[in-house]
């Protein structure tokens, strides 16, 4: 189901063929970890939906992928946090951030962001350098699912909390986030979205989650599952 939703997204004109192969990357390492939320990643996202709360202005980034995978997901997740979704993509064009945005627009979004494109990320010279100034330029913290690592360091680099959603524990992107989400994109965003409600009506210290969150540790036990799996 999910490739199909790649491959359906590539037809659309809203996944980038490169797209298809980080799509197969992914479900390798999602198989190692017996495709399943490990204990690990599911208070990972608790800690994410904190910081989503806790923030000044929240935003989720989506690209092809995120959007063929799970928009229904991100436009829920952004009105359980009251974060703003935008558009950021490596292999950029108008074309494809218009389609993404109609694509988002179809599953319930209002306000999509990455049009604009009026500030940049310092130190990428690639697309993604391309933000709204009112949205991830602006941001104080950062949802950044199916990262590549170049950005990720940037933006952590703007003093951005980044909460990362990467099925590598190795990958830079994990490495550098403050909260990283060991998980595939289509568990981990409901999950998040979920424990937002949860805290939110509970009343829950979210300052304290923050800070009990150990991020080294997360990204350990991920490995540790993963290469058990693999000796398996």
């Amino acid at each position: 189901v999910t490739r199909h939703r790649i491959e359906d997204g590539v037809e659309k004109g809203i996944t980038s063929t490169q797209g298809l192969i980080a799509q197969g990357r992914g479900e390798a390492f999602d198989y190692l970890l017996g495709e399943r939320t490990i204990d690990s990643a599911d208070a990972a996202t608790r800690a994410a939906a904190a910081h989503l709360l806790l923030a000044r202005h929240p935003v989720l980034s989506v690209n092809g992928n995120v959007a063929a995978l799970c928009p229904g997901e991100m436009v829920d997740l952004a009105e359980a946090v009251g974060a703003d979704l935008e558009v950021n993509l490596f292999g950029r064009t108008e074309q494809r951030v218009q389609a993404i945005v109609e694509h988002l627009r179809d599953h319930g979004a209002t306000g999509v962001k990455g049009l604009a494109a009026d500030a940049r990320i310092p130190n990428l010279s690639h697309e993604r350098a391309k933000v709204d100034a009112d949205g991830i330029y602006d941001a104080d913290v950062v949802l950044v699912p199916l990262e590549d690592g170049d950005r990720a360091e940037a933006l952590g680099a703007m003093n951005k909390t980044e909460i990362v959603i990467d099925l590598n524990p190795l990958s830079r992107s994990a490495r550098v986030a403050a909260v990283p989400i060991i998980d595939n994109i289509i568990r981990a965003v409901p999950n998040v979205a979920r424990h937002a409600r949860e805290l939110r009506e509970s009343g829950a210290d979210l300052e304290a989650i923050v800070e009990a969150f150990d991020a080294e540790a997360t990204l350990a036990d991920a490995e540790q599952v993963i290469r058990s799996s693999s000796a398996d």
